[in-house]
């Protein structure tokens, strides 16, 4: 530094050393192949819709917002997303922490559903849920197998050995046992999936 008195930060920073010594040449980034796809991800968010949902695309385009899906469901489950979810904001959608779907065996919100964005023979997989650990009761010392016994989906909860372990493969998402986890901190996640089927 002391032989180069005419050096500055910015000088530094750019790559030069010495005063008169050309910068590190400016890469410039290559262009983005699929501007459009790439904004279309930043902005998708993943969102919990009832069972039988057609494809996002086609859902946004179709559903006409008449909230008939939300007034027949019998526990409340489905309620409007809100603003954060941006042109899906008013669709319906499923909060499982705040009303969990309980898997009607006769989907009341499918027959409903005048547009048809809710479809009797479409998977009623809306998402999926986990165990954390080190939240759970039961992975903790304690004994609990709430969430096995209030699953509307057989097979979905195994417990072993006083573990509770959620196949995944059957799993829907409807969201009962992280309603009714009784650990201080929920220790069920429930994520709508990124890609429904």
């Amino acid at each position: 530094m002391a032989d180069s008195p005419n050096l500055s930060r910015r000088d530094l920073l750019r790559g030069k050393f010495r005063a008169g010594e050309p910068t590190a040449p400016q890469q410039t980034p290559a262009p983005d192949p699929q501007p459009s796809a790439r904004i279309g991800r930043r902005f998708a968010l993943p969102i919990h819709r009832p069972p039988g949902a057609v494809p996002e695309a086609a859902f946004l385009s179709g559903c006409t917002r008449c909230n008939k899906c939300i007034e027949v469901c019998p526990v409340g489950a489905i309620v409007h997303a809100p603003e954060r979810f941006r042109e899906a904001a008013g669709t319906p959608m499923i909060d499982p922490y705040s009303a969990a779907c309980v898997m009607c065996t006769d989907t009341p919100c499918i027959a409903a559903c005048e547009p048809s964005v809710l479809q009797a023979q479409r998977p009623k997989k809306m998402g999926v849920a986990w165990v954390q650990h080190m939240a759970c009761l039961a992975y903790t010392g304690s004994f609990c197998t709430v969430c096995s016994e209030r699953c509307p989906v057989e097979g979905a909860i195994e417990v072993k050995l006083g573990k509770p372990r959620i196949r995944e493969d059957i799993c829907t998402g409807c969201g009962v046992c992280a309603s009714v986890c009784p650990a201080p901190s929920n220790a069920i996640i429930v994520m709508p999936l990124a890609d429904r089927p």
